[in-house]
């Protein structure tokens, strides 16, 4: 963002090589990182639910650090592999990227070359990154489903959507966007969608993340209905009149 900024702002916007190339490393990095985290969330919600007589047993501190140290170097090996088959082909024509930052498809589309083997590895790593997660937080919240509606009390099942609804809302948005951007031929690309597609899912849903899952915390529910009572307290209250001396 600070990138993108900057280029708007100035007359200059031109970036090296390798720094296209840097930022599209960590974009998929992080990306890919976030990805498995949310399926990582997605089995804590299953353990939580699902087994809750369990749950202390099985999500541990030492398999909460495995897990998150798997995600992150998955990412980054798979971004950095990703990442150099894409920079390794010829950029002969223009070198103009009709994007705000250096995504897969705005920079694969310079390409001079039969890009053919690229997509496929794109496809793979997306498949690793995207499909394969989501399908596993698809299988958890199947089997959280069905662990909801089989409990009796009203309160319990509002208690259980609850601690579920704001990751489910995340990973829709994120995984939907994404898998729309990225699991698709060369032949699809559409410049004007995609940046319209991108900038929601790099700016507008990480806006969200925070609000989405800060209403889930009592603390952060209870100073909200304070705020609004006492807002509403003050409009309730008559308001002072000025005589003139």
């Amino acid at each position: 963002v600070p990138n993108m900024l900057a280029s708007f702002l100035s007359r200059s916007q031109r970036m090296p090589m390798l720094g296209c190339a840097l930022q599209m490393h960590l974009f998929i990095a992080l990306g890919g990182a976030e990805c498995f985290l949310l399926a990582v969330m997605a089995y804590d919600r299953f353990v939580a639910i699902c087994k809750p007589l369990r749950y202390t047993l099985i999500i541990t501190r030492v398999l909460c650090v495995q897990t998150l140290a798997l995600a992150c170097v998955s990412g980054f090996a798979l971004s950095l592999t990703l990442t150099t088959l894409i920079f390794l082909l010829p950029f002969c024509q223009s070198h103009e990227i009709n994007h705000f930052f250096c995504d897969i498809p705005a920079v694969l589309f310079l390409a001079c070359s039969d890009t053919r083997a690229n997509e496929i590895a794109v496809f793979v790593v997306c498949t690793l990154i995207l499909l394969i997660p989501f399908l596993l937080i698809l299988l958890s919240y199947g089997f959280i489903i069905t662990a909801i509606l089989s409990i009796h009390s009203a309160q319990g099942r509002s208690k259980a959507f609850s601690t579920c609804a704001g990751h489910l809302l995340v990973s829709l948005l994120h995984y939907g966007c994404a898998i729309f951007i990225y699991i698709r031929p060369k032949s699809c690309y559409t410049p004007e969608q995609d940046k319209i597609v991108s900038l929601i899912y790099t700016n507008v849903t990480p806006m969200l993340y925070p609000m989405i899952y800060s209403l889930r915390n009592k603390e952060v529910k209870g100073a909200i209905r304070r705020l609004l009572g006492s807002y509403n307290q003050m409009r309730r209250q008559p308001k002072a009149s000025h005589r003139d001396g």
